[in-house]
């Protein structure tokens, strides 16, 4: 499956059904008076959260909703039929911007959340609804209502527990090919991953989802290499995972490039939990793992966790640390700190 996670679209609700100038007709009933039905409602257009999606790629091959028109009021007091909805079904996790691109119309976080994003114009009245004691044969009747026509723009941020970032090569797909079902693809040279990866972790009976993104390096933030655009998956993260390749020169050096990157991004990824990982110990002698764990350490003030996705070294370590993170951050959402109460007098 393809991965696209912006798209734009053209959509346009229903337009509202024409009401009915018409009268009774009868053998022996002179008068018989108005009786020309209303116009239906047009179509809603409503945008869907459901599960099962991780791509916006079906808006790249289609553009262009538009929401069933009303049907036009008949004689006999027969009113149109209403329009039918058009649902546009997206992944957990998509905004909804205007064309702008910056004002937020609508963010689905949870499987079913809906939102319309375009009402369907009501029905025009017959002429029987004009009907009244001055006037007992209305000759008129109202046009519907036009439906509205907007283009937005779709961005998707996956919902996932944990992010892995870091610089290229740095073992990032190999630890969630070696931990979890997902099959990202893996080789020996800079940005194997184009796209970002979602793969389940088990540990100790308990499961929670890692997002694998593509490789940062310095300038992503001005467009180099892939640029950060990717990093807008790791905004809804809990804890980041943050792997340095221990082969590389100086881990401590790979470590703040990657941090420069997340700070230059904004949004809060700088203050997020972080575990760090010092990857690929297989491939290095006890010397050189005690040099770069000590680098590492000056850089990050803390003791990297040693890893080797290929031996399965360290693996548990580390998705435990991830897992207590997870767990202390669903705590904080689940039981927020209660607010004082206003002072009264």
């Amino acid at each position: 499956m393809k991965f696209l996670d912006e798209a734009k679209v053209y959509i346009q609700s229903g337009a509202g059904g024409n009401g009915c100038v018409s009268f009774r007709r009868e053998k022996f009933i002179e008068f018989g008076g108005p009786n020309g039905g209303d116009g239906g409602k047009g179509g809603d257009v409503i945008i869907e959260a459901v599960n099962g999606l991780n791509t916006l790629i079906d808006y790249r091959y289609q553009q262009h909703f538009k929401a069933e028109r009303g049907g036009n009021g008949m004689g006999k007091d027969r009113h149109g039929a209403n329009g039918k909805d058009k649902i546009m079904k997206v992944p957990v996790g998509t905004e909804v911007y205007e064309e702008d691109g910056e004002t937020l119309l609508a963010d689905l976080t949870e499987v079913g959340q809906r939102f319309t994003l375009a009402k369907g114009g009501n029905g025009g009245f017959g002429n029987a609804y004009f009907k009244s004691s001055t006037n007992q044969a209305p000759r008129r009747a109202n046009p519907g209502q036009p439906g509205q026509e907007l283009t937005i723009r779709l961005r998707l941020k996956l919902i996932a527990d944990a992010g892995i970032v870091g610089l290229p090569n740095a073992g990032k797909s190999t630890f969630l090919a070696a931990v979890s079902a997902a099959k990202p693809k893996i080789a020996d040279y800079p940005f194997t991953t184009l796209h970002p990866q979602l793969g389940v972790f088990q540990v100790d009976n308990r499961e929670f989802v890692m997002a694998d993104l593509p490789g940062l390096i310095e300038g992503a933030h001005e467009g180099v290499g892939l640029g950060d655009r990717f990093l807008g998956h790791t905004e809804r993260c809990r804890v980041l995972l943050h792997l340095v390749d221990g082969t590389s020169e100086d881990a401590g050096e790979a470590y703040k490039v990657v941090r420069g990157e997340l700070e230059a991004y904004g949004q809060g990824l700088s203050d997020k939990p972080e575990i760090v990982a010092l990857s690929k110990v297989d491939a290095m002698t006890p010397e050189a793992i005690k040099a770069q764990t000590a680098k590492l350490k000056k850089a990050c003030k803390k003791t990297p966790l040693l890893l080797s996705s290929a031996s399965r070294e360290g693996v548990t370590e580390v998705l435990r640390a991830l897992l207590k993170v997870i767990d202390a951050a669903r705590i904080d959402v689940d039981n927020p700190e209660p607010q004082e109460a206003a002072w009264q007098s």
